[in-house]
């Protein structure tokens, strides 16, 4: 089941909840399991290898860079895949207040996507050492550290759906500007067109082309003037202009600076070596 993370952050900041109990398992086969999950929900975070369970006959892979919830009192089901070792955490918890329960999401069975986070893995191993630890401290800091391991969590999968976003935006503007490079393209038309600020759509572009749009844009005008050069005998100001670049002189320079020629002797240099 697919969760929307904004939303159980925003459940999570609103309903209060308590540990019950942080348990480390492993394969064992001698061991049979459960039909039916415990009276308490609870996150799994998948340490090592690979297993199935069902919560309400509803699959998830437990596998490293996942967390998994579970309701309680769910009919519960796990598949093994042959011999491979696997090692999980399970984190309970209970709503502290009934009125809450029946609105939240501890009925619920979902998966997280986070990613490798060995900043995750370390929160939930100390989370795990700190529990079997006795005193007042320990209980508190119980408290403290499983609130880390869910914001950490959080975190992970919002960072992972921001870069799925960017990039899908990436590929959207790169294969428009491809298409329509001719044209009388800005960045604010760009923008607007790809429904996001001037500023989204810059950091997209240099978080993915290690470039802005607009550089992106002239880089790519270019190399098409630089194909054109090769496959045609226009002269260089009919080139700028199909290529969208009005001003013959500007075009002339940028080329110069990104090929180390003015258009006209990079012509004449590549006629002159064809024959």
């Amino acid at each position: 089941m697919k969760i929307d993370v904004n939303q159980l952050a925003e459940h999570l900041a609103h309903t209060p909840f308590q540990v019950e109990g942080v348990y480390r398992y492993a394969k064992n086969p001698g061991v049979p399991h459960a039909d039916y999950t415990d009276s308490f929900p609870g996150f799994v975070f998948p340490l090592t290898g690979k297993t199935q369970f069902q919560f309400d006959d509803t699959p998830y892979i437990l596998s490293p860079g996942k967390v998994v919830h579970g309701g309680a009192k769910m009919k519960l089901a796990q598949k093994l895949f042959g011999n491979a070792n696997w090692e999980y955490i399970l984190v309970q918890y209970r709503i502290c207040h009934s009125e809450l329960e029946e609105s939240s999401f501890s009925h619920q069975h979902f998966e997280l996507s986070t990613g490798q986070s060995p900043r995750l893995i370390e929160l939930i191993m100390r989370l795990w050492h700190v529990y079997n630890q006795r005193g007042g401290i320990p209980m508190f800091q119980t408290e403290m550290l499983f609130r880390d391991v869910l914001n950490e969590a959080l975190l992970c999968v919002a960072n992972r759906q921001n870069s799925c976003e960017s990039q899908t935006l990436f590929e959207r503007v790169s294969k428009y500007i491809h298409e329509y490079y001719d044209q009388s393209l800005t960045i604010e038309s760009l923008a607007e067109l790809s429904n996001v600020n001037r500023n989204r759509l810059s950091y997209v572009f240099r978080r993915h082309a290690g470039m802005g749009p607009a550089e992106y844009l002239l880089k790519y005008r270019i190399n098409m003037a630089q194909e054109m050069l090769f496959t045609s005998d226009a002269p260089v100001q009919q080139i700028a202009q199909t290529v969208g670049i009005a001003d013959p002189f500007y075009f002339s320079r940028v080329f110069k600076k990104q090929f180390g020629a003015s258009p006209t002797e990079y012509r004449a240099k590549f006629i002159n070596n064809l024959c």
